[in-house]
């Protein structure tokens, strides 16, 4: 089992949840997650199975697809619906020609603060540690891009929104910030997000799923073999002898016939479709093995 399954996560589970259950499903220690979810949010959850856990170091800017409803007229402490209120309710009635000028601010590159309850790091420490003491929370701005922002859905005080964004990029501070901008509050009432890099929602699968695959032995029917993830990697079948080479920690050449834009990284792959490594360009159509399988 060396390659990605992509689960829906379920709601009021943390990643690491999911991590756990699917360890006890596959038999195997060895499952990271390529990218956290908050607990109440759903959707696209991939996770790194046997020696595919050490390709997760080039999924790390990973681009989001989200789907959320933003509920205006209050705020809460952690911008989402989990949190405390922190300010009087106020009614609101809202209009596209309103509150398209304020998404606006939130389309395109800008700096954005990260929730204070948020497991990014202050001093070493996860900011929801210390916010959940009463400690102060000082959370430096950090850059991120929005691709797309659609506006799908206005019904009362909530609007349904479809966000492409960076990796890193908070829908909570966008909720929270736009409702700043009109005055009233506002806060992230749901979330899912429906694809992370390559992988999308239709490919994903429940928990219940996995449990019953699990259970007739079945699992691996849904596993993405570690070949063909990074699909942006052009392959590069290697023999047996050269993969015992490349496994040894030597470069490695690749034919001058195929066309590959002097692609930066390859993968080598055994005609059997195994992953061997992945290799960094040294030279023309010559290859260091950077992460060996």
């Amino acid at each position: 089992m060396d390659g990605v399954i992509v689960v829906d996560k379920p709601a009021d589970w943390t990643s690491h949840d999911v991590v756990n259950k699917t360890r006890r499903f596959a038999g195997t220690r060895r499952v990271g997650h390529l990218g956290t979810l908050d607990p109440s949010a759903t959707g696209v959850l991939p996770l790194v199975i046997g020696r595919a856990t050490r390709l997760a170091q080039f999924y790390t800017r990973n681009d989001k697809t989200y789907e959320g409803v933003v509920h205006f007229g209050f705020s809460t402490n952690t911008y989402d619906a989990a949190g405390q209120r922190t300010s009087d309710e106020v009614a609101i009635a809202l209009d596209p020609p309103e509150l398209e000028p304020v998404l606006d601010r939130f389309r395109g590159a800008f700096e954005q603060v990260p929730p204070p309850v948020s497991a990014k790091k202050v001093g070493g420490r996860p900011a929801y540690e210390l916010a959940r003491k009463q400690q102060a929370v000082e959370l430096k701005p950090v850059p991120v891009e929005v691709y797309s922002l659609e506006l799908l859905r206005i019904e009362g005080c909530e609007v349904e929104l479809r966000v492409h964004c960076s990796a890193g990029t908070y829908l909570r501070s966008i909720a929270h910030e736009a409702g700043q901008a009109l005055g009233c509050g506002a806060f992230l009432k749901s979330l899912r997000r429906t694809a992370s890099g390559d992988f999308r929602i239709e490919s994903a699968h429940t928990l219940e799923q996995l449990a019953a695959l699990a259970d007739e032995g079945r699992l691996a029917d849904v596993l993405i073999p570690a070949a063909e993830l990074l699909p942006e990697f052009p392959a590069e079948m290697v023999d047996s002898i050269t993969a015992g080479q490349i496994r040894n920690g030597r470069d490695f050449r690749v034919s001058p016939f195929q066309a590959r834009k002097g692609a930066r990284y390859v993968k080598a792959v055994t005609p059997q479709g195994d992953l061997v490594a992945i290799g960094e360009a040294r030279l023309p159509h010559l290859y260091h093995p950077v992460l060996v399988l």
